[in-house]
């Protein structure tokens, strides 16, 4: 088990249990452990969001990088896929943004990326840990003129929009109409400039809501999480389509024009679907983790697609889709990775993807959400002892009732459990046709998992 990082890099509460002195320690060990094979001082990228810790956290990372002879370009308030395109397009040798993605403001965190852009392993995560809880920690010092030095270079993210315009300005030009209108939502967070940005390049009629971030209002009752505003904001404005990014800009959910839903399974279906009709969709294969619906499975199945499932994370989602050439995946969530462009989740890729694909279709957000049907889903965590979560799977009263209640699905619903990787809980996960029928299972379930597991 790591003891700082859980399933997204390290992400705890700012200042108190994310203290200046624990980001030194993690910047110092994770600067030697990214470039202890280089032959050169490293060169380290550092993006953040809108939290009001961001600099708080930012300098002590600075400090640490610095102190061991690292040099470092600061991006400023930046999404995170844009330091993973900036990390490849600079051959830096590693980067960091500091965000806690989806959570509020008073939490921060630290993601680690390597010089291919690509969240780091779980790997590389526990040797970083080694290496802050031993002795090394302090002979990694530079000395005279070893020492790092820092640059601010905010003007970077003018590559980033320039990456779109060269990916999307010749198709979007010829398909755009003047009745396309999308709403955006920037969730007070990483996008709130540089969307807007995106899509007057792109020449897309847009208009942006919640892009006035003052340190912490990130996520507050906005953005992919709280999805009701824009919901709202696209019926009242008769707009096209809404689309919904999070606090650091990985993440992508849509509104269609009549204020529904369009989550990350709704999406991945919309798109590979438009990618497989131009021989784009490598394999035929769709990669999605063990969360996602029921209803995306049978879309793949009813469409002759393969489904592959992976743990929860996108890292995982990456790491399958790299091992066998695949080249779309992601999560429920909203994290979906176009590998064609980009190795971490895009929240303006997605969303510049899932407009092509309207527009080319020449149909309504509502009718392309037509070829999937999800099935409802509830989620009941089970209170336990943190010693004992793991060990779920080995009750055998627990297991009969799963194996009976999978029975009675008989393929039409289904039924997963699985510890959380930060809390002491245990969380079951059903799905199927009858919204109150599977939330009284999930809760019987839940309850004999507390009784069984405390």
């Amino acid at each position: 088990m790591r003891k700082y990082f859980g399933t997204d890099g390290i992400r705890r509460i700012a200042n108190t249990e994310l203290t200046p002195e624990l980001v030194y320690k993690v910047a110092k060990a994770g600067a030697y452990v990214l470039a202890k094979h280089s032959d050169h001082n490293p060169t380290i990228l550092i993006g953040r969001d809108t939290r009001l810790s961001g600099t708080l956290i930012e300098s002590a990372m600075v400090a640490g990088f610095l102190s061991y002879g690292a040099n470092v370009k600061l991006l400023g308030v930046i999404p995170t896929p844009a330091v993973a395109y900036l990390t490849r397009k600079l051959n830096a040798d590693a980067s960091v943004v500091i965000s806690a993605s989806h959570n509020t403001y008073e939490f921060n965190g630290i993601k680690y990326f390597s010089n291919k852009g690509m969240k780091i392993p779980d790997s590389l995560e526990e040797e970083i840990e080694e290496v802050m809880d031993s002795s090394k920690i302090d002979e990694l010092t530079a000395i005279s003129n070893k020492i790092g030095v820092s640059e601010y270079r905010e003007d970077l993210i003018d590559e980033y929009v320039y990456f779109f315009r060269k990916n999307f300005d010749d198709v979007i030009d010829k398909l755009n109409r003047e009745d396309f209108i999308v709403g955006i939502d920037t969730a007070n967070g990483a996008t709130y400039k540089v969307a807007d940005k995106v899509f007057k390049t792109l020449g897309i009629k847009h208009i942006v809501i919640n892009n006035n971030p003052n340190g912490i209002n990130i996520n507050q009752n906005c953005g992919s999480t709280h999805l009701n505003s824009l919901k709202k904001f696209v019926k009242e404005n008769k707009l096209s389509l809404g689309v919904a990014f999070d606090g650091d800009g990985d993440r992508c959910l849509a509104v269609d024009e009549n204020g529904n839903e369009i989550d990350g399974d709704m999406i991945m279906a919309i798109i590979s679907n438009y990618l497989r009709k131009k021989g784009k969709l490598e394999k035929d294969t769709i990669v999605a983790t063990v969360m996602s619906n029921l209803g995306l499975h049978k879309y793949a199945r009813d469409n002759g697609l393969e489904l592959v499932q992976t743990n929860v994370g996108d890292r995982y989602v990456l790491e399958e889709m790299l091992k066998d050439g695949y080249n779309l995946g992601g999560e429920q969530s909203g994290h979906i990775i176009f590998l064609d462009y980009n190795p971490t989740g895009d929240g303006i890729l997605t969303s510049l993807m899932l407009i092509q694909a309207i527009l080319e279709e020449n149909k309504k957000a509502s009718e392309l959400t037509k070829i999937i049907r999800l099935y409802p889903q509830v989620l009941v965590n089970a209170k336990v002892d943190s010693n004992k979560k793991y060990d779920y799977d080995k009750d055998l009263e627990i297991n009969d009732a799963i194996e009976k209640l999978e029975k009675e699905f008989a393929g039409n619903g289904r039924v997963l459990i699985r510890a959380s990787g930060t809390e002491p809980l245990v969380r079951v996960m059903i799905e199927g046709e009858n919204q109150e029928y599977i939330t009284k299972k999930a809760e019987e379930i839940a309850k004999l998992i507390e009784k069984k597991l405390n």
